[in-house]
């Protein structure tokens, strides 16, 4: 199941957001720099200001009856770049590892979908670490892109995100 979040999600989605991330990305980075980015990025006021903006949205999806992860979705100036068009981004998709491979992703990236055609979004798109060989193969597999790079930063370490693109359908 997959439902809409609102301010009283505030907690569980600082947790899971936080948990997630760090699940995904340690191993790769500088410990002070994971702390860093953790504790600036994934703190009570940032959040809440995420959740009360009107141009994005956070999903959590459930798996028997545990939150396995979650989605964000920008529209509008909410979103981190300037893409031409009318567009919508993934900024966060995310499952706890020990709900990773269940399809639970694709179903995340379905409801992704889902919204943009609601909005009536021409293009999805979404920034991946260079990195990322596995989330940049999935995308790839569910019809994204290559469409150019942007600077990520993780504590003092510049890394390149790659921008994927997918043209939608209405």
């Amino acid at each position: 199941m997959i439902r809409l979040c609102t301010l009283t999600d505030l907690k569980p989605l600082l947790e899971i957001s936080y948990k997630t991330f760090d699940e995904t990305f340690r191993a790769q980075n500088k410990p002070e720099n994971m702390e860093k980015y953790l504790n600036t990025t994934f703190t009570t006021e940032r959040l809440q200001s995420e959740l009360e903006n009107p141009h994005s949205y956070f999903y959590f999806i459930y798996y028997q009856e545990s939150i396995a992860g979650y989605l964000k979705l920008n529209t509008r100036n909410a979103q981190t770049e300037e893409i031409t068009g009318n567009t919508i981004e993934i900024e966060r998709i995310y499952l706890l590892k020990s709900f990773q491979k269940n399809g639970l992703g694709k179903e995340l990236f379905q409801h992704a979908l889902k919204v943009a055609k609601e909005v009536k979004a021409e293009k999805i798109w979404l920034g991946v670490w260079e990195k990322n060989i596995n989330a940049m193969q999935f995308y790839e597999k569910m019809g994204f892109v290559q469409d150019g790079k942007h600077a990520f930063y993780m504590g003092d370490d510049q890394q390149t995100d790659i921008i994927m693109i997918k043209n939608i359908k209405n």
